[in-house]
């Protein structure tokens, strides 16, 4: 499962035209991690994955799907972006997070729950 999971990460940094230096500090893990995990060397921690998909802007699913098939939307919606700069990619990251907790907070207010 390390594998493919470390094969998708690649994929998909690589599709984004983002160097494991970046996609690395924006973890807050070594350059050198990122590579084990990239080829299966070590198995990735679910906190990792997730700062890698939010930075990416993919579903975290995809990195544990095995058929490539599986993947190839996700994947053609990341080549779009291989023009973005890292910091577009962290601006990207923090406005998803700030629209997901506003969409939260409008389900919580119509399903009148209070917080």
């Amino acid at each position: 499962m390390t594998k493919h999971i470390g094969a998708n990460i690649k994929l998909f940094r690589e599709k984004s035209g983002i160097s494991q230096a970046e996609i690395a500090r924006y973890c807050g893990i070594q350059r050198e991690l990122l590579s084990y995990y990239e080829n299966g060397q070590r198995e990735v921690s679910l906190l990792h994955l997730e700062k890698m998909a939010e930075f990416l802007n993919i579903r975290l699913e995809v990195f544990l799907e095995e058929d490539p098939k599986e993947i190839k939307p996700e994947l053609e919606l990341t080549f779009r972006a291989n023009e973005l700069t890292t910091t577009d990619f962290a601006s990207i990251a923090y406005f998803k997070k700030i629209v997901l907790n506003y969409l939260k907070m409008k389900k919580i207010e119509a399903n009148g729950i209070q917080a």
